[in-house]
């Protein structure tokens, strides 16, 4: 009897010590699980402030005076918006027609790229045709052919139909960026994550292939509608090497060939450069903030199935 007395109050004395600890003991794993990711947050962190670092030092030299620019201190002393005033008055053309003319071949080139990316995609992803294969694997390769190869013939087929000239250089540019191999793939592995049982009971309540393609599947693909957008609108934005060659007249370029009147072959003005920079990296910036979920999503998903 006083064994077993002993053997339940030794019990009752250990139990409170296991309730006040949540009733069980860490796990060695759960510690390094948790020191492995600290370090990789510590890492992803470092990295991402690393990368926020030029644009850091874009805003600063903006408000620098030119005297200034060539320091490496990110914060200005004295601070002067000298940078922001000459950007508006000293381009030609003024700074807002230049963003009116980089919007709409930015906003043309994404709706292109969307539209047609799509419908190329959903045809590779679910439509059985012959050569489909071979064919699809020629469209990634133009991926590998750079923009300095198709000038030649690019420049000579624009000039042939008198896309040269006046406004309608507007539409040679959009001709060369309205649709982009990258489109079609990202739109293609999406369209393939999609599960096929969707689109067979469209068909049998009657739906063809366009039907299912704009009521079942495209509203299912606001990812990847998402992330085209991003990167397309982005690329035609930011864009330099088509515009310069085709936008021969002053009054039709963008922000990209704007940006070139501050600088010459001696000298750099880096405050109205860096100016100008800023203002043109907020509608990317706004439009990655509102988008970033669906953004990273149609991402994810293109490699999900090949």
């Amino acid at each position: 009897m006083s064994s077993l007395s002993g053997d339940a109050a030794t019990t009752q004395a250990v139990r409170p010590t296991a309730v006040a600890t949540g009733g069980s003991v860490p796990r060695a794993g759960d510690r390094g699980a948790r020191i492995r990711r600290t370090i990789a947050y510590v890492l992803i962190v470092g990295y991402a402030l690393l990368m926020f670092v030029p644009f850091l030092w874009s805003v600063s030299t903006s408000f620098k005076t030119q005297a200034q620019s060539d320091e490496l201190n990110l914060i200005p002393t004295p601070v002067s918006t000298l940078g922001y005033e000459r950007a508006f008055t000293e381009l030609d053309p003024g700074l807002p027609r230049l963003f009116l003319n980089s919007v709409v071949i930015a906003t043309a080139a994404t709706i292109s790229n969307v539209v047609l990316g799509a419908m190329a995609g959903y045809a590779f992803a679910r439509l059985r045709f012959p050569g489909r294969e071979v064919l699809f694997i020629l469209v990634l390769g133009t991926m590998m052919i750079p923009d300095q190869l198709r000038l030649v013939p690019i420049y000579q087929i624009l000039r042939t139909f008198g896309l040269l000239k006046g406004p309608l250089q507007f539409v040679g540019v959009w001709l060369v960026l309205a649709i982009s191999a990258a489109s079609i793939f990202l739109f293609r592995q999406y369209f393939m994550s999609i599960p096929k049982a969707l689109e067979e009971a469209a068909k049998i309540d009657g739906a063809g292939f366009f039907t299912t393609f704009a009521r079942v599947v495209l509203p299912l693909a606001t990812p990847a509608i998402a992330a085209v957008a991003i990167l397309q609108f982005q690329g035609a934005w930011n864009g330099f090497f088509w515009p310069n060659v085709i936008l021969q007249q002053r009054d039709n370029w963008t922000l990209p060939l704007g940006l070139s009147q501050f600088q010459d072959l001696y000298n750099t003005q880096w405050p109205p450069l860096m100016a100008v920079v800023v203002l043109a990296t907020l509608p990317i910036l706004v439009l990655y903030v509102f988008f970033q979920r669906y953004f990273v999503e149609g991402i994810a998903a293109a490699g999900v199935k090949g």
